[in-house]
């Protein structure tokens, strides 16, 4: 099996990616508006300041989901199908949505609003990306 194309950091995401690693979600939170936002930009996409000088912040990432998507057939290779994504708006920073695998595979029964809890996928040494599992914070 060919192995799953992997995030590559830059400057403004490599704090992101490093927290990922450890299994730590951080968000970057604008130090003008003070809100969160995903992924971080040159310019905050809330308050469009032009120098958000964001500051990385670990959250939770518990949420519900708002959509979901089952996919058959990959055109990237890697990727074993049947396999589900979810879109979740984060329960603690309402204005970030992500969208992840949901851990509990294709047939999970999800529905609009589940909640769902932050989990992580090691897709190669050193290198973890946020996914979800249905239910609520234990």
């Amino acid at each position: 099996m060919t192995a799953r194309p992997v995030p590559v950091p830059d400057e403004t995401s490599a704090e992101y990616w490093a927290a990922c690693a450890e299994h730590v979600l951080t968000l970057a939170r604008c130090s003008n508006c003070g809100q969160f936002s995903h992924p971080p930009d040159i310019i905050c996409p809330l308050c469009h300041s032009p120098d958000p000088a964001f500051s990385f912040e670990t959250v939770d990432g518990g949420g519900k989901v708002r959509a979901w998507v089952t996919i058959h057939q990959s055109f990237l290779n890697g990727f074993d199908t049947p396999f589900m994504l979810v879109d979740v708006q984060l329960d603690d920073q309402p204005t970030v949505r992500m969208i992840g695998r949901l851990l509990d595979g294709p047939d999970a029964p999800v529905s609009m609003g589940a909640a769902v809890t932050l989990g992580f996928e090691d897709i190669a040494p050193g290198v973890s990306i946020p996914a979800f599992r249905l239910g609520g914070a234990a």
